[in-house]
């Protein structure tokens, strides 16, 4: 698929990509795309035991796959049953940035190239990667900032952060603050709720593998939906 046309003004990416032709495949190469599939297995994995892991395991789910959802019940359980607010805290934060550095390397190992792979199938996030892509030059920080406030997934904020030549030591520092303040809003929530919250994830854990099939049959589709009509692969979100 065929990206925006990005601002003339804007100073050529420091990734590989710089020239007409594309790299050959490396051996970084090879080793970040099996990690990507391997985040896209792992996704797909945990999907049918997540609804019945929130009620029970809420915490345990917040660092497995960095849900809402974990995050608002275990919050529930800080009121009702006195759990550790600052567990619950960091243990989202390490489920929302856990492979985040994967997409950061992505963009910056693949380039143009990457953008274009977490954006397929996705046409009102690939209408908004060029603004993205400026932002990111001109307001770095505050772009990784409110990436969980941009309607767009983080994963494609990640990817721009890298192309746009963000160090690492930086966009990590900036993504777990990030994804502080949102983890710490959501269990804030859940704490606000209190004990309808934990009675909400206590009922879909009690269905939780037929939500479970259902969530699979839904990405499966979705998956199928979008794959783009020349048949390229998009980066797992």
């Amino acid at each position: 698929m065929r990206l925006p046309a990005t601002d003339p003004a804007l100073p050529p990416p420091p990734g590989p990509e710089t020239g007409a032709e594309r790299p050959p495949v490396e051996r970084q190469d090879r080793i970040l795309g099996a990690c990507l599939v391997l985040v896209a297995l792992y996704g797909l994995a945990l999907t049918p035991v997540a609804p019945s892991l929130v009620g029970s395991h809420p915490v345990l789910l917040e660092i497995l796959r960095g849900s809402p959802a974990s995050m608002i019940t275990a919050g529930g359980h800080v009121r009702t049953s006195g759990a550790s607010p600052v567990v619950a805290v960091l243990a989202g934060v390490a489920g929302c940035i856990m492979f985040d550095w994967l997409y950061w390397w992505a963009g910056r190992r693949w380039g143009e190239r990457a953008i274009e792979l977490v954006v397929a199938g996705r046409p009102r996030t690939a209408a908004l990667v060029g603004r993205l892509q400026r932002a990111m030059h001109r307001r770095g920080d505050a772009v990784v900032l409110s990436s969980y406030l941009l309607p767009v997934p983080t994963t494609v904020v990640d990817v721009i952060a890298g192309w746009a030549g963000m160090s690492l030591p930086r966009f990590l520092v900036l993504d777990a603050i990030s994804a502080s303040l949102w983890v710490g809003a959501l269990v804030g929530l859940g704490y606000a709720i209190g004990q309808p919250a934990v009675d909400v994830a206590n009922a879909i854990s009690r269905y939780g593998l037929y939500i479970g099939l259902g969530l699979i049959v839904v990405v499966v589709i979705r998956s199928a939906r979008r794959v783009p009509p020349d048949g390229s692969a998009s980066l797992p979100e």
